[in-house]
């Protein structure tokens, strides 16, 4: 592994989501900053389950000396994967019948219209 660059890459990942949650106003672009977070926290997962020269977790003549990769962050992984399309897929219809209901994309604008 080179360092702590994955992690580095998970902190600018996290705080880019985190801004386009916070900072944007376009119910779209709201979304993609979920999905940066989420992509976020899988790399996270993965990269807490690396081990330098580690042997895969199926390989089962290995010897008990030689170090193992876990398993269980990339089943973790998986399940968050799964997880988070369907948040997604989730987030992106509720702005499709929110445009069809008040015609803009504008969060400040639906708060507004309140009918």
């Amino acid at each position: 592994m080179i360092g702590n660059l994955p992690f580095l890459v998970v902190g600018a990942l996290f705080l880019i989501g985190l801004a386009a949650v916070v900072f944007e106003r376009n119910l779209i672009k709201i979304a993609i900053g979920v999905s940066l977070v989420e992509s976020a926290v899988n790399l996270f997962l993965i990269v807490l389950g690396y081990r330098t020269g580690g042997a895969i977790p199926v390989f089962t003549m290995a010897g008990k000396t030689q170090t193992m990769v876990l398993p269980t962050p990339q089943a973790l992984t998986l399940t968050a994967i799964v997880i988070g399309l369907a948040t997604t897929a989730l987030m992106l219809s509720l702005t499709m019948l929110l445009y069809r209901h008040y015609g803009t994309l504008d969060v400040r604008e639906i708060r507004r219209l309140r009918g």
